[in-house]
């Protein structure tokens, strides 16, 4: 009864964490470039499951396999798919198609993003909407003169037709083991391509999150419900277990 004990809470403990990173898909469901994180679940334990067809002071032992002890939240990984283009008509707002990402600096250093939410800050330098310098090609900040600003599908900037900047983003073949979730929207990896593929700039656009809601509610009832069935078999073993020292009580 006490190893049926440490499984149900075992996947107690799992769903909960699971229903945080639910959560946080959902919270971000309207979050420009946002990339879902994906959950797994693994053995919390393996334990050898043994038979001995004889007396317990002989040696004959069989050995039947192994057997689980509960389950735990396993790794996770963030879904790098592509999200639906929005029309925002905002010659600031840039969206990326490809498994291209914005180079932008950071306080804690370089950072790439799917976030194309740009501005003008005081100094006319493009910036995301925290604040941080939208890098260009050669890794500078890119600065914006007054006047109408054009971005060409290949990332070419200009403004009132004169060239002023090619924007810095990074391609990978594997964004999922090339790049690591930093925080927000930011990812950190290597300082060059890891593909020579080329990602397409579409200017007034802004890449939605991958996120599906219908799909992220049925998984938060899923959680909801397995959780509430490991949380009734804790109560059930706990009764069975205090009926069993209740009874050995009295035989006492």
């Amino acid at each position: 009864m006490i190893k049926g004990l440490y499984s149900a809470v075992s996947a107690m403990v799992m769903n909960a964490a699971r229903q945080q990173v639910l959560s946080h898909n959902i919270a971000n469901l309207q979050t420009p470039g946002f990339k879902q994180i994906l959950t797994t679940a693994e053995d919390f334990m393996q334990n050898q499951a043994v038979y001995s067809p004889g007396l317990i002071q002989t040696n004959s032992i069989e050995y039947l396999g192994t057997m689980g002890l509960g389950t735990q939240i396993g790794p996770e990984f963030i879904d790098f798919g592509q999200g639906a283009l929005q029309d925002t008509g905002n010659p600031l707002d840039l969206a990326l198609q490809g498994n291209g990402f914005f180079n932008v600096k950071t306080p804690d250093g370089n950072r790439y993003t799917r976030d194309g939410r740009f501005l003008r800050d005081a100094d006319n330098t493009l910036v995301t909407v925290e604040g941080y310098q939208v890098l260009d090609d050669a890794g500078q900040p890119i600065t914006l003169p007054d006047g109408d600003v054009s971005v060409s599908s290949q990332g070419a900037v200009s403004v009132n037709g004169t060239a002023v900047a090619q924007l810095g983003i990074g391609v990978f073949s594997a964004p999922r083991t090339d790049l690591q979730h930093t925080e927000g929207n930011l990812f950190s990896g290597p300082t060059a391509s890891t593909s020579e593929e080329v990602a397409r700039v579409s200017q007034g656009y802004l890449e939605s999150s991958n996120a599906n809601t219908a799909q992220l509610m049925t998984q938060l009832v899923e959680v909801a419900r397995s959780y509430e069935a490991s949380q009734n078999i804790v109560r059930n073993q706990d009764e069975l277990l205090g009926k069993t020292i209740a009874s050995l009580g009295r035989i006492g």
